[in-house]
């Protein structure tokens, strides 16, 4: 049996679909999201419903709390062994989600997992603070020009990571061997194509729900917390702090999150589009529902 990937650009429809597949193909579903893995930001992570939930099994949600550091070698450790058990009960594993290093960590590996520094990422910390995220990214464009390339200057902890790597390693990010244990299951991925006018209606009406669930409680319950560097990262929750905090209204945070998931939606396709490997499909999916067929 094979994995299959499902992938595309938030709010566009992934999570209805991988329902309706996963019943069809006797799947189960694994989470392909860094910020699902986190208890207690159901809100903000626009987790499947408890009702899906229980139509179909999901992996790798709610498994760590937000205070606590996540990382794609822990996501890809935990991934396998998730495979290995799904296709032992005979179903097939289903990956969902938007989160495209986590599928290149799944099906390619990764980086030798550099040492971890936290007095240092904590100091960069700082200097974000600071100076603004863009310092911390002309350092490391001098320090590793070809890995800065590949990070979006707005992804603090991705630029971090790559400074804390030079800084423990001694070694350019970029000259690092990588790690090449493929997956060594036969897999497919399918991406969402829709149009940009409806992803942006859908990401629109994504956020207005969102206020209406009471993201503004939830934020303010874990801004109590001393969130992790990842978790702080989830969209929305700086968004919605700004207005708790009295930097701005409340229509103001609203258009604020739904801007900013509009950029983060145009990441993902950048980083989508480049894989020869991705299936595009339209909303409907009638090709991929129809795939277990022609396989």
């Amino acid at each position: 049996m094979p994995v299959i990937f499902l992938v595309g650009p938030t709010a566009s429809g992934k999570t209805n679909l991988s329902i309706k597949l996963a019943r069809k193909l006797n799947a189960e579903i694994v989470s392909c999201d860094s910020m699902c893995v986190y208890k207690g930001m159901n809100i903000l992570t626009s987790k499947p419903s408890l009702c899906g939930r229980k139509k179909v099994k999901h992996h790798l949600i709610d498994i760590i709390p937000p205070t606590r550091e996540f990382s794609v070698a822990e996501y890809r450790r935990m991934a396998l062994e998730k495979i290995k058990d799904i296709l032992r009960r005979r179903k097939i594993p289903l990956f969902v989600g938007g989160s495209g290093l986590y599928v290149k960590a799944v099906t390619e590996g990764l980086f030798p997992s550099a040492e971890k520094d936290l007095k240092f990422r904590k100091k960069q910390e700082a200097f974000a603070k600071k100076y603004g995220k863009a310092y911390l990214y002309k350092k490391l464009k001098k320090i590793d020009l070809e890995r800065a390339k590949k990070i979006h200057p707005n992804d603090l902890r991705r630029v971090i990571r790559a400074l804390e790597i030079y800084h423990t390693e001694k070694k350019k990010p970029s000259e690092l061997k990588i790690n090449t244990e493929p997956l060594k299951y036969d897999f497919k991925i399918f991406g969402l194509n829709i149009a940009r006018e409806e992803l942006y209606r859908n990401i629109d009406d994504r956020v207005e729900d969102m206020f209406k669930r009471g993201i503004v409680r939830e934020v303010k319950k874990l801004s109590k917390k001393k969130l992790s560097l990842t978790a702080r990262k989830a969209l929305g929750y700086g968004e919605v702090l700004g207005y708790l905090k009295g930097r701005y209204s409340l229509e103001k945070a609203k258009e604020l999150l739904k801007k900013n998931t509009r950029h983060f939606a145009k990441r993902q396709l950048t980083w989508f589009r480049p894989d020869q490997r991705i299936i595009w499909l339209s909303p409907g999916g009638v090709k991929i529902l129809l795939w277990k067929k022609r396989y």
